[in-house]
């Protein structure tokens, strides 16, 4: 095997991984499901408003980046309760800010949604009216 067929195995492997680390947030972590569904929601609310390329440009930003730091606060917290089974002080407040981590970006999601959304609905009830 040459060089480049090695790293093409290795690229595969680490592709691969990749993928299962995905499917392991999907099925164990019920957050993850909740941010599928809300992400989903608001690429409806998207189609439906016909929002503009660089509203779409922020609602997908937003999604990725909504499930890159769920998988970063998962990823956090298996390595410290792998790392101590007792109860401590430093794991707890390491975890506790791993999911603060979280909370702000989902605070921050709900304000994008709103600053973007509000005039596309503003807009519909009025033609509803």
């Amino acid at each position: 095997m040459n060089v480049f067929e090695k790293e093409r195995t290795r690229h595969h492997i680490s592709v691969r991984v990749a993928h299962e680390g995905i499917l392991i947030a999907l099925r164990t972590q019920p957050n993850f499901a909740y941010h599928a569904f809300f992400s989903l929601t608001s690429v409806l609310f998207g189609v439906f408003f016909q929002i503009t390329r660089y509203e779409w440009l922020i609602i997908c930003v937003t999604i990725i980046m909504g499930f890159v730091i769920e998988m970063a606060n998962t990823s956090i917290e298996y390595v410290v309760d792998l790392a101590t089974k007792k109860w401590h002080k430093d794991a707890k407040q390491a975890k506790d800010i791993a999911a603060g981590m979280m909370m702000i970006f989902a605070y921050g999601s709900v304000l994008i949604a709103v600053i973007i959304y509000t005039p596309y609905f503003l807009s519909l009830m009025r033609w509803l009216k």
